[in-house]
């Protein structure tokens, strides 16, 4: 029998989520990054991507001011810099400088990426949506760049390649992948 929880996020109900990192410019175009985990693809067809994220975060003023934002991927290798995103403010560090890690300004967007991650999402801010605490930030993918050694097939990202950092808000703690469990939309054919 399932026990009822009530309604809420935390703890509870998706776990674990992949571990972006946001960065955009500031007013004066220091660029900044932070840890988020409520984010991910949210459409195909414009390919689009969501963050949320509380007002109270330097980041939300930034894609509010540029209309622009990326999404990083990093390695597990990278865990203490991305824990780190997570930690300082950017109104009070410069984070890049802190961790060592380079930003890159896109040619697309009005946002850099980190060139040490993998994976880099460029997206430019279409719409704002206000959800009470936190606001979803939907931008329409205008470039994926990932690093040609994490590639399979000529333009897939092997997953295993990218090691990404999951985020279990159940415990707060990080994670690596685990094994393959098998092939989707085929294993169910098994049935």
């Amino acid at each position: 029998m399932k026990k009822s929880l009530g309604s809420k996020t935390m703890k509870t109900v998706v776990f674990p989520t992949v571990v972006m990192i946001v960065c955009t410019y500031d007013e004066n175009g220091k660029p900044n990054a932070m840890n988020a985990c409520w984010g991910g693809i949210c459409s195909s067809s414009p390919a689009s991507m969501a963050v949320s994220l509380r007002k109270a975060t330097y980041s939300y003023h930034n894609i509010v001011s540029r209309k622009a934002f990326t999404l990083n991927i990093p390695s597990s290798k990278y865990i203490k810099e991305a824990d780190y995103f997570g930690i300082a403010s950017g109104k009070d560090t410069d984070k890049f400088a802190k961790t060592g890690l380079t930003a890159v300004k896109s040619d697309l967007v009005d946002a850099p990426y980190i060139k040490e991650f993998p994976v880099a999402v460029e997206c430019v801010l279409t719409h704002t949506v206000e959800l009470g605490l936190h606001t979803q930030f939907i931008g329409e993918i205008m470039d994926v760049k990932v690093d040609e050694e994490m590639l399979i097939k000529g333009d897939v990202p092997d997953t295993e390649k990218v090691d990404p950092i999951l985020f279990s808000p159940e415990n707060m703690n990080y994670y690596g992948i685990g094994q393959v469990l098998g092939k989707a939309f085929e294993i169910g054919k098994m049935l």
